[in-house]
């Protein structure tokens, strides 16, 4: 297995996608209100896109399975729904969270990062899931540093969100980026019985989309009658958090960040 690194230039590229994804998760986050439809959402974030010279990464991608090609510009993924939800007619309500998943490509260069909303109040436990989720991906900022093989993060991460009481799903995993949305390697967030295959040693200047994937029940998943959209086994709810890094020596620096004077 062949992992590239990015030169320099090549890493601000993408981090000026991953500043149009930072920026449009965060419009996201603000639109996600009682009454606001998820294809309203799409719609929202193609208009984005374009201001910004920016194309979708997942429109039109295949199914791995020969279904039909993802219909979405996002994908939006509501409470039991894990990943690759449709956007469509369907309204958010008081107490629902809202998984966002936003890949462009701009310039050649690719960034992806997901996040989980809250919709207004939703109970204690849910906002432990979010949070434990979120948490796991600081653990990539601290530990993820060159020299380090990834098996040693995934461990933390894994032993994170399983100290608190969550399960990690296993089906879906990160992924090398750059030129391209998927690229080698292969990027678990958990220690499985494939590691030994899929471990690798960072080195200084990979680029990784990792993206922790919690359930507050079971870790089991499955997949909807259309193809794409995955939910929890057991109708439980679900969070989806995701960033894409590049490797330094102190640890992972997040690229799907807002650039200077964008923070809100």
């Amino acid at each position: 297995m062949t992992i590239s690194t990015k030169s320099a230039e090549a890493i601000e590229k993408m981090r000026a996608a991953g500043c149009v994804v930072a920026e449009t998760l965060e419009l996201l986050r603000e639109l996600c209100r009682p009454g606001t439809t998820t294809g309203q959402l799409d719609a929202e974030a193609v208009r984005l896109f374009g201001r910004c010279g920016a194309r979708s990464l997942f429109l039109g991608q295949p199914h791995p399975r020969g279904g039909r090609p993802y219909p979405g510009n996002i994908c939006v993924s509501v409470n039991e729904e894990l990943v690759h939800g449709i956007p469509g007619p369907r309204a958010v309500v008081e107490g629902d969270i809202v998984s966002v998943d936003v890949g462009v490509q701009k310039d050649g260069w690719c960034a992806d990062a997901a996040r989980t909303f809250a919709v207004g109040r939703v109970p204690p436990r849910v906002e432990e899931l979010l949070a434990a989720t979120a948490e796991a991906l600081q653990v990539v900022r601290r530990e993820a540093r060159a020299g380090v093989f990834w098996s040693a993060v995934a461990g933390r991460m894994q032993d994170l969100v399983e100290r608190r009481g969550f399960s990690v799903v296993r089906e879906y995993v990160g992924h090398g980026i750059g030129r391209e949305m998927w690229e080698p390697p292969r990027v678990p967030n958990f220690i499985g019985a494939d590691m030994d295959r899929d471990d690798f040693l960072l080195a200084e200047g990979m680029t990784l989309a990792v993206e922790p994937m919690v359930n507050l029940g079971t870790r089991y998943v499955r997949e909807q009658g259309d193809g794409w959209t995955v939910v929890t086994a057991d109708g439980r709810p679900c969070a989806h958090f995701e960033d894409t890094f590049v490797v330094r020596r102190d640890g992972a620096e997040p690229l799907t960040r807002p650039g200077p004077g964008e923070e809100r």
